[in-house]
């Protein structure tokens, strides 16, 4: 079988930390402020949460990774912001809003990653982002936001994406320290562990942790974990009751050979099953969650 993008020099480059190294001349004066949430646009929620930025910092820089991630999705919203935040550059301010227990007495964090900073709920929305960096010697530092000055005034039970996590962001823009915004924390909420695991008899039991607007199944399967001699010697991967053992470099490739579908090394670092213009997913009635085993 062929083998797919698994040499040396891409497997060391997934082993890395996910953020770019720029150098400090190469860096904007004033940090670019990312968005991620499930208010959509057709409300006034975004409006308001870069309004309260801009009104503390004129000069912010906000860029809108998504305001599409189904509501309350929190799963999808941990993988969207760990694909994404590899592309910014440090000093970036990440704010994540999906917020199902918003008002209740889930905490408000910030979580200051080697050099980027996680703004949003404790409800597992950054546990993928930690995660994959456990492994690498990179800084980690954990905030219980608690410091009410840096909050808006009065603060609703209903946004604190407006009433908290804006304003803290553009609090950071201006040169405010984590320290001055909350107290030390150790541990924060995580969701189900983001790495494949393996059985006694050495299968990998992987999962599809996403499914694109393509209908790709994004699998939790990364080049440490199916490395190419595997898929040279034959590996295959089952789901839903059916064998995938085809591999390719890129989607238009082979498309004259048999099975629609794939496997793929997608842009975020994970194995993806797709299907050359066609839904993956579809095609398999697969879900998110669903097991994916190699043998």
């Amino acid at each position: 079988m062929k083998a797919t993008r698994g040499d040396t020099k891409t497997r060391r480059q997934s082993e890395r930390s996910p953020f770019l190294r720029v150098s400090a001349s190469q860096r904007s004066g004033n940090p670019i402020i990312t968005l991620l949430t499930d208010f959509g646009t057709a409300d006034y929620f975004v409006a308001a949460v870069k309004g309260v930025i801009l009104a503390a910092n004129p000069t912010a820089n906000i860029v809108d990774i998504t305001h599409d991630i189904p509501p309350g999705d929190i799963e999808g919203a941990a993988f969207t912001l760990l694909a994404a935040c590899s592309s910014f550059p440090p000093g970036t301010i990440h704010v994540g809003v999906v917020d199902p227990g918003v008002g209740s007495a889930r905490r408000p964090i910030l979580i200051k990653l080697e050099e980027q900073f996680f703004v949003g709920p404790d409800n597992g929305i950054f546990s993928y982002i930690c995660e994959s960096n456990e492994s690498l010697s990179v800084t980690v530092e954990m905030f219980h936001l608690t410091n009410a000055e840096y909050f808006r005034d009065p603060v609703s039970a209903t946004f604190h994406g407006r009433d908290v996590f804006a304003p803290v962001a553009a609090a950071l823009s201006t040169g405010v320290k984590p320290a001055q915004l909350g107290t030390s924390i150790s541990e924060i909420v995580h969701l189900s562990p983001l790495r494949p695991t393996t059985s006694r008899d050495g299968t990998l039991l992987a999962r599809i942790i996403h499914i694109d607007r393509f209908g790709n199944c994004i699998t939790n399967i990364t080049q440490n974990d199916l490395a190419a001699k595997m898929i040279a010697a034959g590996a295959t991967l089952r789901i839903k009751g059916k064998s995938v053992k085809s591999f390719r470099n890129y989607f238009a490739e082979g498309v004259s050979a048999k099975g629609r579908v794939f496997g793929i090394w997608g842009s975020a670092g994970f194995l993806e099953i797709a299907a050359a213009n066609e839904s993956a997913a579809k095609l398999l009635k697969a879900r998110r969650g669903d097991l994916v085993i190699v043998k």
